[in-house]
C-alpha cells in the first residue's frame, strides 16, 4: 500500500467517523496483504501503535480477525500476526446468467463455503429467486447459529439490461421480456430478509479476481469474462472502477467486423454463445458446456475452432481498449475449464504478437484464476465491502 492513499483518504473525515475509518482501513490492508504483525500495520496506515492495538483487540473480541502463529528468530518478543478470521463474516453471492444461476457462500477470506446450481435454456424469473430463497434458506439452517448470524447481506451480480438479446440473429427478446420490469433487489429482500446489493456480472467477475486472485499483481489492467456472452471490468490505480452507473468495462460493446464486413460487436464474435451455435447445427445439446467440464475436451471439434476465432477477437480487443488507458496487462478468465483458459490465453499471446500496435505499448497477456464462479463470487465480496472494507475509487490505491 502506497503512502499517497492514507493522505488521500484521511483528508476531510469528521472525528465522529475516525473508528470506522481506521477499523475498515485496517481491514483492508489484511485483505489484500495477508496477515501481519500490528506493528507493520500501524506504519502502513500511518496510524499510531497504541491507536492499532485498540483497534485490533476489539475487532479480535468480535471475531472478525484472530492470531496468528508466533513469528520468531528476531531480537525481542516474537510478533503475532493478526489475520482475517475465516469464520468472522459470510456472504451470499448469486449470479443471473442467461444459461445458469449460481449462489455461492463465502466467508471474509473468499474462500467457497457452499455452493448451488441451477441450469436452464431461458432464466424464468420466478425459477431463479425459488433457487434464491431455498438455497439460502438450505444453507442457512445447516450452519452452525453463531455462523449464520454473521451472515452480513447478498450480493446478485446480473446482466446490464439482460432483456436486450445481444444476438440479433435469434429474437430471444419475448423470452427474456418478464425481466424488464423486475426489481432485483426488491425481489430478493423479500424472499430472504437479507441486505442485498446489484452490481453488473462482468464487473463482479472482475471483482473477484481483484480481491482473491491474481488482480493483486497489477495496477491497472483490463479483465475480460467471457460467459454465454462475453462482458469486462476495469482496474484502475487498484480499484475496479464501475462507472457513472456502474457500466464501465462494457467490453463486450467493442467494435468488431463480421465475417462479411458488416459492422458487429465483440459479444456477437467471441462468446460461448457462438459456440451454441455451432453444436445446435450438428444436433448437438450446448446445455452440457454448463453443465458438464468435460464435454469441453469431448467437444474439442467444434471447441478448437470456436477457440481460434474467440483469440483473433480478444487480441484486437486488448490493443483497442490500450488504445484508451496504457493497461499494464489484460486478464481473461471464462465460464469453462481451466485447461481451456490456458489453451485461450495462449492463442490471444500469439495473435497480439501478429497485430499492428504502432503507438501502442503492449499489455502483458494473462490469465484469470477464479474460474466459472467468478461472478457469484465477486457479488458475495459487495456485501463484505460494504459493510467492513474501504470503498476505493479511482485515485486511491488498495
Amino acid at each position: 500500500m502506497e503512502d499517497g492513499l492514507i493522505r488521500s483518504i484521511s483528508t476531510g473525515l469528521s472525528q465522529k467517523g475516525v473508528r470506522d475509518h481506521n477499523e475498515r482501513l485496517l481491514l483492508s490492508l489484511l485483505q489484500r496483504n495477508g496477515h501481519m504483525p500490528g506493528s507493520d500495520l500501524a506504519k502502513l496506515a500511518e496510524l499510531s501503535p497504541p491507536t492499532v492495538s485498540t483497534i485490533l483487540r476489539r475487532l479480535e473480541g468480535e471475531g472478525i480477525l484472530e492470531r496468528g502463529d508466533p513469528v520468531r528468530g528476531k531480537v525481542g518478543k516474537p510478533s503475532i500476526p493478526m489475520r482475517l478470521a475465516s469464520n468472522g463474516v459470510f456472504s451470499f453471492g448469486l449470479k443471473i446468467g442467461r444459461r445458469s444461476a449460481d449462489l455461492v457462500l463465502i466467508d471474509l477470506n473468499g474462500e467457497l463455503r457452499e455452493e448451488r446450481q441451477l441450469t436452464y435454456p431461458i432464466p424464468v424469473p420466478d425459477d431463479i429467486f425459488d433457487f434464491l430463497e431455498e438455497g439460502v434458506r438450505s444453507i442457512t439452517e445447516a450452519m452452525d447459529p453463531d455462523h449464520s448470524a454473521r451472515i452480513c447481506g447478498i450480493g446478485i451480480a446480473a446482466p446490464f439490461e439482460m432483456w436486450n438479446w445481444p444476438d440479433p440473429s435469434m429474437d430471444m427478446s419475448a423470452a427474456f421480456a418478464p425481466w424488464e420490469g423486475i426489481d432485483l433487489k426488491e425481489e430478493a429482500q423479500a424472499r430472504t430478509d437479507f441486505p442485498v446489493h446489484l452490481l453488473n456480472d462482468a464487473t463482479a467477475a472482475c471483482q473477484a479476481e481483484h480481491t482473491y486472485g491474481r488482480g493483486k499483481e497489477f495496477r491497472d489492467y483490463a479483465y475480460f469474462f467471457i460467459g454465454a456472452f462475453i462482458g469486462g471490468g476495469i482496474v484502475l490505480n487498484n480499484s475496479v472502477f464501475e462507472g457513472r452507473q456502474g457500466n464501465a468495462g462494457a467490453l463486450g460493446s467493442l467494435r468488431s467486423i463480421g465475417p462479411n464486413g458488416e459492422s458487429m460487436q465483440l459479444v456477437d464474435m467471441a462468446s460461448i454463445h457462438q459456440l451454441e451455435l455451432r453444436l445446435r447445427e450438428v444436433d448437438l445439446d450446448p446445455q452440457q458446456l454448463w453443465s458438464d467440464p468435460e464435454s469441453w475436451h469431448n467437444l474439442s471439434r467444434y471447441v478448437d475452432p470456436w477457440l481460434g476465432q474467440t483469440a483473433q477477437e480478444l487480441a484486437k480487443a486488448a490493443l483497442s481498449t490500450c488504445s484508451v488507458i496504457d493497461f499494464e496487462a489484460i486478464l481473461i478468465d471464462g465460464a469453462f475449464p481451466a485447461s481451456v483458459r490456458e489453451d485461450l490465453v495462449s492463442r490471444v499471446r500469439r495473435y497480439v504478437v501478429t497485430q499492428d500496435t504502432r503507438g501502442l505499448i503492449q499489455p502483458r497477456i494473462e490469465s484469470g484464476s477464479i474460474g466459472g464462479k467468478a461472478r457469484a463470487i465477486g457479488a458475495a465480496t459487495r456485501p463484505i465491502g460494504a459493510q467492513f472494507m474501504m470503498q476505493a475509487s479511482v485515485g486511491m490505491t488498495i
